[in-house]
């Protein structure tokens, strides 16, 4: 039996096999369009992703498919023909900032954390669904005429692959229009962002029969890319922790049960659901910018090759120079959009190797108030584990494990959002595979710096809070 995940990620589609030993053999990866039309405006299209996801299944030959998406990002279709109403609108995206702030303003925060355990931001689903129906006339149209469908691109995925428009339970944690108590779509939720409840897609577990694709292969897992990923580090275990670099940085942590929302700003969210099991809960936490920090920099022309970034002497911060990365604002625990990258505390003598170790440092160190902020909820157990690309670089692991104070495992595997899909739609079909995951430890050592260091950073980033007004 050939297992197959697919991936569909920010800027590409991958398809990887998973082999007897556990490990993943590539397929296909196909890159696709990210377009920016205006200011805080991150779009994709639908078509293109859709294509690309089904060239990955044909030439793939699985008999049993697992399917990761890329979360937030969300559309709407028409239900008699499939055709999207518009673009994809990206996680990225904050053209909503303002219609949220102004339910901020309005008193909603609080229902919303309660129902959804999420705070009003525009990264989640909701805000944007509601956008499409007020500023795109087709959507609204659709609406009225009774053949909308709207959801997260996993819905239209499985709409137009399985033929049952539906999504995961752990993707629609993410949307800010679920209900964590009941696993259910809650009507006033759905009434605050302006999103018809009749036009969401149903909501089913994570894994199991979730249907037929094109050429017979059976449908076993379909999840959001973090959730998949935090399985394929093997975190099971409450307090068992993974952080993924990509173009965020985002920390789940599972949890024994459900962790009720409350003020400080980690999210619980729904990690995964098997066919027939309860539900498993995690902690979630992201750092908007972290490889897209770094790219910019690159284009900036601060670096040129990656191994002039893999080694400083010293620590930026211990000197004074800090780099707060909050180039699309700040994530958890803070939650401010309005907040934007900045580096304090610059001479004369510092240079484009200072400013690249500061902004190495600023990622870290921003990791670190997440991974702080959720071990206030659920205490952290054993080693942190990483993947991502900066995983790979060598100042970048070893400032972050004495930052925590803590041993960090770095994967060897690169895929692990695929490692953790191909896993679940293997033991959906009944498949034992190997509990493997190579790599090496990396040991944090304690220092009196660590808590000097956060705190300078603290005020480096209440500075750039402060200016953001």
């Amino acid at each position: 039996m050939r297992i197959v995940a697919i991936d569909q990620g920010t800027t590409s589609t991958r398809a990887l096999a998973l082999k007897p030993d556990g490990g993943l053999e590539p397929i296909l990866s196909l890159a696709h369009a990210q377009t920016t039309p205006a200011p805080g405006h991150v779009e994709q299209d639908a078509g293109e992703l859709l294509t690309n996801v089904l060239r990955c299944l044909q030439v793939s030959g699985a008999d049993v498919v697992g399917l990761s998406n890329q979360g937030e990002s969300c559309l709407a279709w028409d239900a008699r023909d499939g055709r999207p109403l518009g673009p994809v609108i990206s996680w990225q995206d904050d053209r909503t900032a303002d219609a949220v702030a102004q339910l901020a303003q309005d008193g909603a925060a609080p229902l919303v954390m309660v129902r959804a355990g999420l705070p009003l931001d525009p990264y989640f689903s909701a805000s944007k669904l509601g956008w499409m129906l007020r500023n795109l006339p087709r959507v609204a149209e659709a609406a009225r005429h009774g053949h909308l469908r709207l959801g997260t691109t996993d819905a239209f995925f499985r709409d137009r692959l399985t033929g049952r428009f539906e999504t995961d339970v752990a993707t629609a944690s993410r949307t800010s229009l679920m209900s964590l108590a009941t696993g259910r779509w809650d009507p006033d939720l759905c009434a605050l962002f302006g999103v018809p409840m009749d036009a969401l897609p149903r909501i089913t577990q994570t894994s199991g029969d979730l249907g037929t694709l094109p050429g017979g292969a059976r449908l076993a897992a379909s999840i959001v890319d973090q959730q998949a990923a935090l399985y394929g580090h093997g975190c099971r275990r409450p307090g068992e922790t993974k952080v993924t670099f990509g173009t965020g940085a985002f920390a789940q942590c599972v949890t024994g049960g459900l962790v009720a929302p409350g003020a400080s700003g980690v999210l619980p969210t729904v990690a995964w659901q098997a066919e027939g099991a309860p539900v498993t809960y995690a902690l979630d936490g992201g750092v908007y910018a972290a490889a897209s920090a770094v790219n910019w920099a690159r284009e900036l022309g601060l670096f040129a090759d990656y191994a002039a970034i893999a080694s400083f002497p010293g620590a930026a911060i211990d000197r004074g120079l800090a780099f707060v990365p909050a180039l699309v604002g700040l994530g958890c625990p803070h939650w401010n959009r309005q907040a934007r990258g900045a580096w304090l505390g610059l001479g004369l003598a510092d240079g484009k190797g200072d400013l690249m170790q500061a902004l190495l440092e600023g990622i870290a160190l921003r990791t670190a108030e997440v991974l702080a902020a959720m071990a206030g909820l659920q205490p952290v157990v054993g080693r942190v584990s990483i993947d991502g690309g900066l995983s790979q670089n060598p100042y970048f692991t070893a400032f972050l494990a004495d930052t925590l104070g803590r041993d960090l495992f770095l994967s060897d595997e690169a895929e692990l959002t695929a490692a953790g899909l191909a896993r679940m739609a293997a033991e959906a079909a009944g498949l034992s595979v190997p509990e493997v995951w190579p790599g090496r430890v990396l040991t944090g050592r304690q220092t009196g710096a660590t808590s000097d260091r956060l705190a300078r950073f603290a005020k480096a980033r209440r500075a750039v809070e402060g200016y953001a007004g």
